[in-house]
C-alpha cells in the first residue's frame, strides 16, 4: 500500500537542508561523518516509503553500508579490497564495482544503489531522497578519495545513458 504522501514534501525539504547541512560542513572540515550523520534521517525515510522487493531491499542494504561506514572510519579501519582479492574490480548485483579501500566502496555502493532506487522506484519522494542520497555519497567519497568521485561520476552517467537510451 501506497505510503502517506501529506507530509512527505516537508520532510523532504527538511532532509534535504540535513544533507546539505552535512555536506558543506564535511567539505569545510575534510571529514566525511557529518555527511554521514546527516544521512542517516535520509536513508532511513527512504527504508520507510520504498515498497518494491527490489527498492525495499536497496533502501536497506543503503542503511546498513551507511552505518557500517560509521564503524569503519570511526575506528579507522580500513582494508584495501582490491589489494585483498587480487583484482580491481567486482561484478556485484549486475555492475563492475571498483575495488580499493574498504571505506571508499561503501559509499560508492550506496551511489550505486541510489542510482537503482531512483530508475526503479516510481514515487516522487523516493526520487527525492535517492538524489539527496546520491550527492552525499559524491562528497563522502570526495573528502576520503578525490580522484575516485571521477571514477564514479563517469559510472553514474554511462549508468543513466544505458538506462534512458532505450526510451
Amino acid at each position: 500500500m501506497a505510503k502517506p504522501t501529506k507530509h512527505a514534501p516537508l520532510i523532504c525539504i527538511i532532509l534535504s537542508i540535513l544533507a546539505v547541512i552535512g555536506i558543506i560542513s564535511s567539505l569545510l572540515i575534510s571529514n566525511p561523518l557529518p555527511a554521514i550523520f546527516l544521512l542517516i534521517p535520509t536513508v532511513g525515510y527512504e527504508v520507510y516509503r520504498t515498497e518494491g522487493v527490489s527498492t525495499k531491499t536497496s533502501s536497506i542494504i543503503i542503511l546498513v553500508v551507511l552505518l557500517l561506514e560509521i564503524v569503519l572510519i570511526i575506528f579507522s579501519i580500513d582494508i584495501d579490497l582490491a589489494g585483498f582479492l587480487g583484482q580491481e574490480t567486482k561484478y556485484i548485483a549486475g555492475y563492475e564495482v571498483p575495488l580499493g579501500a574498504l571505506t571508499v566502496i561503501g559509499p560508492t555502493v550506496m551511489a550505486i544503489l541510489s542510482i537503482i532506487l531512483f530508475i526503479r522506484t516510481r514515487g516522487v519522494y523516493t526520487k527525492w531522497l535517492s538524489v539527496n542520497i546520491f550527492v552525499t555519497c559524491f562528497i563522502i567519497i570526495y573528502t576520503m578519495n578525490p580522484e575516485t568521485v571521477r571514477e564514479l561520476f563517469k559510472f553514474a552517467i554511462q549508468e543513466l545513458l544505458d538506462r534512458f537510451a532505450y526510451i
